[in-house]
């Protein structure tokens, strides 16, 4: 089905400097940990809102596509600590997510991947929980209803067919390994067979000659031919939207784990090295790639995401080449704890700071501001991963 790879072990250059990095990446998860262990009188029964507010996060219903990244955290600080109370509250929220999918709660969208794996899916690898399976196994049949066979991709949002609203968007590459997943535990190649389809067409068309990628991407409806590139939430439709442009990072190495296709390593390294070349000094990215200096706004979780996304592919490459991206990734590690991360629960109830999860800019008045220089879910779930990744052998919720 896919390749069969664990989080690869750590590659230092000497004894001492594999000491010091281990310890300082699994404090810096320490402290995650004991952040999220605050939260948990205030978000089990209720869910982070997406972005917090001045740093802090309020209570929100399970709604919008982020609230899987909340249960996320907290498998992953089960994992590290092994404390009851971080397994009951992600269990008490599985409960919940299957209650969205069986109501048909906000999920109108192709975001059941984020809001299914890292909660529900996790939730049965770890546990063997079988409402977990159900409601995981309910998201993916709700997903294949926004394929569209004129153009073999998945529709990301609004109404199924309109011509507005044809189209693709990079994201919707860390949603298909529920998919793999269904196709896996149900012995049914229908959902493979769709998530192949989606990677193909994403591949054909989302990464520019310049090695930047587009954001959304529209196609015919009446044909399926591609029409053009363009942004939702980027700079402008021929920037690079940090945040798109590492979701294509990490969706590349996840559709080279599921699929072995050696085109995958290819765009992998083109999307990662146009990433790395346009990082500031302080390898915290504007929140558009298009900026390397200046006053703009960073994406903490841009970082967070990308380097997952490298340590995703280490296992596929040679030595040399592994090395050379597992040290970047590293080097992001190093940026966020350095100058965004979270040390004291006064200053914010969030992991991770300096994240946007929207910015209006002059040549794209569609998205209004919004989190702008906040902490966000998904920032802080990738935080986490990064340092599961960095410090544990272990089995990626993807």
């Amino acid at each position: 089905m896919g390749r069969k790879a664990k989080c690869p072990a750590p590659r230092f250059y000497n004894r001492e400097e594999s000491f010091m990095k281990q310890a300082a990446y699994r404090a810096a998860l320490d402290t995650a940990c004991a952040l999220l262990r605050n939260n948990l009188a205030a978000f089990t029964e209720n869910f982070q809102s997406s972005n917090s507010e001045h740093n802090f996060y309020l209570p929100s219903e399970n709604v919008e596509w982020t609230t899987g990244f909340c249960t996320g955290e907290y498998w992953l600080a089960w994992e590290h600590t092994r404390e009851d109370a971080f397994e009951q509250a992600a269990l008490t929220q599985v409960g919940s997510f299957l209650h969205r999918i069986e109501n048909g709660i906000d999920v109108d969208h192709h975001d059941m991947g984020f809001l299914y794996m890292p909660s529900c899916v996790a939730a049965y690898k770890l546990t063997g929980n079988e409402t977990a399976k159900k409601a995981a196994l309910l998201a993916a049949d709700r997903l294949c209803t926004r394929f569209q066979e004129k153009g073999q991709f998945l529709q990301a949002w609004g109404t199924l067919g309109a011509k507005d609203n044809y189209r693709l968007i990079i994201d919707c590459l860390l949603n298909l390994p529920l998919l793999y997943w269904a196709s896996e535990v149900t012995g049914q190649s229908r959902y493979r067979e769709i998530a192949l389809a989606h990677t193909a067409t994403s591949m054909a068309n989302l990464v520019r000659p310049d090695h930047s990628t587009y954001h959304t991407f529209f196609f015919d409806p009446e044909t399926g031919a591609p029409v053009r590139g363009s942004t939702q939430q980027g700079y402008r439709d021929g920037s690079a939207w940090a945040r798109g442009q590492a979701w294509g990072v990490y969706g590349m190495a996840l559709a080279y784990f599921y699929t072995g296709n050696a085109k995958c390593i290819e765009l992998f390294r083109e999307v990662t090295d146009y990433f790395l070349s346009r990082l500031p000094e302080d390898d915290i990215p504007y929140w558009d790639l298009t900026f390397v200096d200046g006053d703009e706004p960073r994406d903490s979780s841009a970082a967070a995401i990308a380097a997952c996304g490298m340590l995703a592919m280490v296992p596929y490459l040679e030595k040399n080449e592994a090395d050379k991206y597992r040290a970047d990734a590293e080097k992001l590690a190093d940026a966020l704890i350095a100058h965004c991360a979270v040390t004291d629960p006064a200053v914010s109830n969030g992991l991770l700071l300096h994240g946007v999860y929207a910015k209006n800019s002059p040549y794209n008045p569609i998205p209004k501001d919004r989190g702008v220089d906040e902490c966000n879910t998904w920032g802080d779930y990738f935080y986490m991963e990064l340092l599961t990744r960095l410090t544990a052998d272990w089995q990626m919720y993807w």
